[in-house]
């Protein structure tokens, strides 16, 4: 059943008037110092800078918009600011300070949270349980039930999801809502938990710019109101939504061309001699004026550039004079964590068909072929190879459709990744929540394929005989979707993991001792594969 998570209607305030204390956390500023990232450039093979000497601060309440073409760094300083990695293989120097005061990962991640531009959310909740359960997930044990719903509401008011609130959020064959209703209510499952430093990488994408503009206003209402510093990527916002930023920091190829208030954006590009036309968006201004990929004129396009990088009069250390480190979240209860996964994921189970609704189907016809083919077989000595085959079929093609868990569990994976990131949970409680879960639903498989197919194919007829069976089959496809599990973490990529998952499983029917005796089996597969192939025969 759903969680009881609804309640009556609360007006709120749009900046939501509860959020301050929810925390205790004291964050007065936010800088980084010098940040460089490195990378091998592929042709030359000589050191190539993402990011240059990069300096900054952001104080408490204030918003800053991260801004540049395509390829300039922004996700890149996003994701170091966020203690993210930067890149793959890149070498980063970076110093970054809270209230002028290095701090740890595991500190930074009880002050902040981190939207991404792809939204990871469970397709088969509604958009009210997404929120609750990030509630649930993040918030302090202190934090009282009504506490939490009220929270929920004011947020699901604030960015107009109210009439969705009972809705999914949408499955490959369910409907939910629309894209910009999803990228809201990432930003918002982000909100619940009263960050203190809030990251957003394209917080607009897919809006239109009314959506756009109430979005972040509901933002910058909720940073002025609560000091919370706020630091988001975006691209060539509105005119509207742009003036709602209170400063700027512009990158092209790696460098920052300019880094302070946005209203005093136009005097100082003026001073520069670049003057910004009238009735001109500033955003799309100052985008224009740093792009240099379409440019015709290359060596003028490359003055311009380094003029603008040579000017910007903050390109200096940021760092504000050290103060008192903040104080933390208080801790969750570990025991609350595990358990707010396994029902959230109960839920998800049953709702979402094709996490084990057509696999059930699926196997129930596997069974009804197999029954039909070994059709009630006389116990006798001539039909010890036909039993043989009805064994290995069974088993064997059983744990070859576990393949069909893959999608749902690649969901999973990318929700656990986001929430780790995040600093909410770890593996641990995200693989037992996973393991608890998918357990009565491979026994009931189990069950149901042997009650057909078992009795059809006159197998033994006894208790014992068939519950053996049974026993047999669920570990047999326990075994099978811990293979899925361990081969999708290993390459979360749909393709590549089913066609790894599908090899493995031929390579198991092909060494586990039916198809060739164990005794005859050539010794680099019986040594090397056939002693871990879990359906196994004569192993001893």
């Amino acid at each position: 059943m759903s969680p009881s998570i609804h309640s009556k209607d609360v007006e709120k305030d749009a900046a939501g008037s509860d959020y301050a204390h929810l925390t205790n956390d004291t964050v007065q500023s936010f800088s980084w110092d010098n940040i460089t990232v490195t990378v091998k450039d592929r042709r030359s093979k000589q050191p190539l800078d993402i990011l240059s000497n990069v300096n900054g601060i952001v104080d408490a309440g204030e918003i800053l918009a991260l801004m540049g073409p395509s390829g300039s760094g922004k996700t890149t300083l996003l994701n170091v600011l966020a203690h993210r990695g930067a890149t793959p293989h890149a070498t980063t120097t970076q110093t970054l300070c809270i209230n002028g005061t290095r701090t740890s990962l595991t500190k930074f991640r009880k002050l902040s949270s981190y939207v991404e531009q792809e939204d990871a959310l469970v397709g088969s909740l509604t958009v009210r349980e997404t929120l609750y359960f990030a509630a649930q997930l993040a918030l302090p044990s202190s934090i009282s039930k009504a506490e939490r719903l009220t929270r929920i509401e004011s947020l699901l008011s604030a960015f107009g999801l109210r009439n969705q609130a009972d809705t999914l959020i949408g499955t490959p064959i369910r409907k939910g809502v629309s894209g910009g209703q999803k990228r809201r209510l990432s930003v918002a499952s982000q909100l619940v938990t009263s960050p203190k430093i809030l990251f957003l990488d394209e917080p607009t994408s897919g809006l239109d710019s009314a959506a756009s503009f109430e979005v972040m206003k509901f933002v910058r209402d909720m940073a002025k109101r609560h000091k919370v510093l706020v630091i988001a990527s975006i691209h060539q916002p509105s005119t509207t939504t742009f003036e709602l930023f209170d400063k700027l920091m512009l990158l092209s190829r790696g460098k920052v061309a300019y880094n302070g208030p946005v209203s005093e954006l136009k005097d100082y590009f003026a001073k520069l001699g670049y003057n910004m036309p009238l009735y001109t968006n500033p955003a799309e201004f100052v985008i224009d004026l740093v792009n240099t990929d379409f440019s015709h004129d290359a060596s003028e396009s490359a003055r311009q550039l380094s003029h603008l990088h040579t000017s910007c009069p903050n390109n200096t250390s940021q760092l504000p004079p050290p103060s008192p480190p903040p104080h933390l979240r208080r801790h969750r209860q570990p025991l609350l964590i595990p358990l707010t996964l396994i029902h959230r994921s109960f839920i998800k189970s049953h709702r979402d068909v094709v996490a084990y609704g057509i696999r059930i189907a699926m196997y129930m016809g596997l069974a009804i072929m197999m029954g039909t083919v070994w059709l009630r077989l006389s116990p006798t000595q001539t039909n010890i190879q036909s039993f043989t085959n009805a064994i290995f079929f069974g088993g064997a093609f059983m744990s070859f459709m576990a393949v069909a868990y893959i999608p749902a569990y690649l969901e999973d994976l990318s929700i656990y990744t986001k929430e780790r990131a995040n600093g909410l949970y770890g593996p641990t409680a995200f693989m037992l929540a996973n393991f608890v879960i998918g357990l009565p639903y491979l026994f009931l498989i189990a069950v149901l394929f042997s009650v057909i197919s078992y009795w059809l194919g006159n197998f033994v007829p006894s208790a014992e005989g068939f519950w053996t069976w049974v026993l047999w089959l669920f570990l047999d496809l326990l075994a099978a979707e811990s293979l899925v599990v361990l081969l999708s973490s290993l390459i979360p990529i749909f393709v590549v993991a089913l066609a790894a998952t599908a090899f493995a499983n031929g390579l198991w029917m092909c060494v586990n001792g039916f198809m060739v005796q164990p005794q005859t089996l050539n010794v680099f597969w019986r040594y090397v594969f056939h002693y871990i192939d879990y359906q196994a025969i004569d192993k001893v």
